[in-house]
């Protein structure tokens, strides 16, 4: 470094502000206040609802009518009662117990149990495994 000529700072000063004021802070009064006493312009806004606990969507529209006027059944399917009965039958001539039979067929003993009692949906895997298990056709024409 030395022969280089005399050395200098180039650095440009750095001027740290505080952050600009929120929008919380902006809306206090002493703030409207102050900008109403420098002359600067103030926008006021009505805001409708605002301090209710109502959502904007709360009132009463078109798809609330149409939902109460909808009669649609959105029960899922059960197990028919000639099924449940087929498959007491088949089981029982073979001498098995619910958990023997759900055993063979590598399902819980609440499945065979839903089954039997008609609680169950009606799974068609499940059902091809009973079919299998007991040798007895359990669906279709007998």
């Amino acid at each position: 470094m030395s022969g280089v000529g005399p050395l200098s700072q180039d650095w440009e000063p750095v001027v740290l502000r505080k952050k600009a004021p929120t929008s919380a802070a902006r809306k206090d009064e002493k703030a409207v206040n102050a900008a109403r006493r420098s002359g600067a312009d103030i926008d006021t806004i009505k805001k409708y609802n605002a301090g209710t606990n109502k959502s904007a969507s709360s009132s009463t529209s078109l798809n609330t009518k149409r939902l109460d006027d909808d009669t649609e059944n959105l029960a899922h399917d059960r197990v028919p009662t000639e099924l449940k009965k087929a498959i007491m039958q088949a089981r029982m001539d073979k001498k098995l117990t619910q958990s023997q039979l759900a055993q063979l067929i590598n399902e819980k003993p609440q499945i065979i149990q839903e089954y039997e009692s008609g609680k169950a949906i009606p799974n068609q895997q499940i059902i091809g495994k009973l079919e299998r298990a007991l040798g007895a056709k359990l669906r279709g024409k007998k």
